[in-house]
């Protein structure tokens, strides 16, 4: 069965028609073509397919596409402004915290909810939130301090 839905993603408008048990995820990547939005584990294990709904952080592999109606959806393509990359996404290239870049995105977004929920979190806080995003490349170490960077 088919819906038509109104998506507000990274400020535009979409109005699209889709199936009522598809994600919020395979819209965003098969309809939309916003390939920043990874797609990971599809079980809501691994972070990958974060994004933020109203500021807070998403699974987008987890969420049906027709419940996102009517709320705020920013992906990482949505995050830099002008061309000028987000402050968090300048932290991890300064900061050597991506390597393969698969989960960047999604830490990057989690990251960004935490900030704004708490502009100066300890490095417990940060890791503690950052637990459900994972990556087989840095250790971490690097991710935190990019967002510790943040802080400061």
């Amino acid at each position: 069965m088919k819906r038509a839905v109104e998506l507000k993603i990274n400020g535009d408008t979409y109005e699209l028609l889709v199936s009522t048990h598809a994600t919020l995820l395979e819209v965003l990547r098969e309809k939309l073509g916003l390939m920043g939005t990874k797609r990971g584990c599809d079980l809501g294990a691994c972070g990958a397919c974060t994004v933020l709904i109203d500021g807070e952080a998403y699974l987008s592999c987890l969420m049906l596409a027709v419940d996102a109606i009517g709320k705020e959806i920013l992906t990482i393509e949505g995050l830099s402004e002008g061309g000028d990359l987000h402050p968090i996404q300048s932290a991890f290239v300064e900061k050597g915290g991506l390597q393969c870049g698969f989960c960047t995105p999604g830490m990057i977004l989690t990251a960004k909810a935490i900030l704004d929920q708490e502009h100066n979190p300890t490095e417990e806080v940060i890791k503690k939130k950052m637990a459900g995003n994972l990556c087989r490349c840095t250790g971490y170490k690097k991710i935190v301090e990019a967002i510790m960077s943040v802080t400061e």
